[in-house]
Formats: C-alpha cells, structure tokens, sequence
C-alpha cells in the first residue's frame, strides 16, 4: 500500500510542477505584455503638453496672441486692441466699433531669443493652465458686458492651439488659470508705447 502511494505520488509530481510552471510563465508574459502596452501609452499621455509645447516653440509659424475688448456699449464708443507676438514680428493695433474698424497699428520686429524669453516668461507664469469649460461656458460673446474681456491665443501659423479667457468681471472668470495681471504686463512690455496707445482707447 506504501509503494502503491509512493508510486502515485511520483507520478503526480512531476505533472505538478509542470503545471505550476506554465501557470507561472502566462502570468509573466501577461504582465510583461500589460506593462509593455499599458506603460508605453500612459506615458505619451502623460508626458505630451500640447499647449505648453506649442508656447515654448519657436518655429518661424509660431506665434501668441492677446485680444482685449472694453465693455458693451454702442458702435461708435466701442474699443478694442490686439497684441501679436511671433518670433520675427510684434505689433499692437487698436479697433474701433464691433467691425474692427482700424484706429492704430505698431509693428516691430523680433528675433527669436527675445520671442523666446517672452514665451517661457508666460510658461514659467502657468500661461498654459486652464479651468475645463463646456460649450456654453466657454462663449464670450455677451460677458462682463460692464467691463473688459481677455482672449488669449497660442496659434500655428492660422491654426489655434489653445485659446483661454478672462474678465474683469467678479464671478466671470472663463478658463484663464494664470494670474491676469501678470500675463497682461508680459504682453503689453512687448510693445514700448502700448501704455500711451491703450490710454488712448479708454482701456
């Protein structure tokens, strides 16, 4: 009965372990597949920024952007300027009315060290961070009608990358994160007389 039981276990043995084996070696190449897969686009996920990317870029067709309106009021009261930094260009023009009717236009050059102190200014001023806005949420037209609107813009060539916005509204903040003033003075010490210029369109 002895023999009879050692035999029997001898011959399960080695089946025993063959299985614990193969048990083992699908449990690896299973988690190495899961970490090869899982791993490699959690990555990508988590080290691309596309805005941040896009605002440190310093392409020729790169370029950042600033629209400021003044509050709602009638056509031929209503002002607005435009701030448009790229790598080799910079200009301010002033609009009057809500058809952007031309008042005064700065342009200067660049070069692309400047364009770049200026872009990782705005970077290190967390430009690129930004509250999530549904559609509705996300429409200026209409808001903090009693004061101004800034649209801020990171484009590729016609192409917008990232647009964010903020009032001088209390309560009306849109999906600008960054610290408006902070963001409005990298923009304006562009551009020398933009104070002068401002000043003259009442914003």
């Amino acid at each position: 009965m002895a023999r009879y039981r050692n035999t029997r276990i001898t011959r399960i043995l080695p089946a025993l372990f063959i299985a614990i084996i193969v048990i083992l070696a699908v449990t690896v190449l299973v988690s190495l597949a899961q970490n090869i897969f899982s791993g490699s686009g959690s990555s990508r996920t988590e080290t691309v920024d596309v805005p941040r990317e896009a605002l440190l870029s310093t392409d020729a067709d790169r370029s950042v952007r600033m629209v400021v309106r003044g509050p709602i009021v009638a056509d031929e009261e209503f002002n607005s300027y435009r701030i448009n930094i790229a790598p080799d260009r910079r200009s301010l023009t002033t609009f009057q009315g809500y058809l952007d009717r031309v008042l005064e236009r700065e342009q200067l050059g660049n070069n692309v060290a400047a364009y770049e102190a200026f872009v990782f200014a705005l970077d290190r001023a967390n430009f690129t961070n930004s509250r999530t806005l549904d559609e509705t949420r996300d429409d200026t037209r209409g808001v903090c009608a009693s004061g101004n609107v800034y649209e801020f813009f990171i484009l590729k060539g016609d192409e917008t990358i990232q647009r964010l916005w903020t009032t001088t509204c209390r309560g009306v903040d849109g999906s600008l994160r960054a610290n408006i003033d902070i963001v409005e003075r990298l923009f304006t010490d562009q551009i020398p007389e933009s104070r002068d210029i401002i000043r003259s369109i009442n914003l």
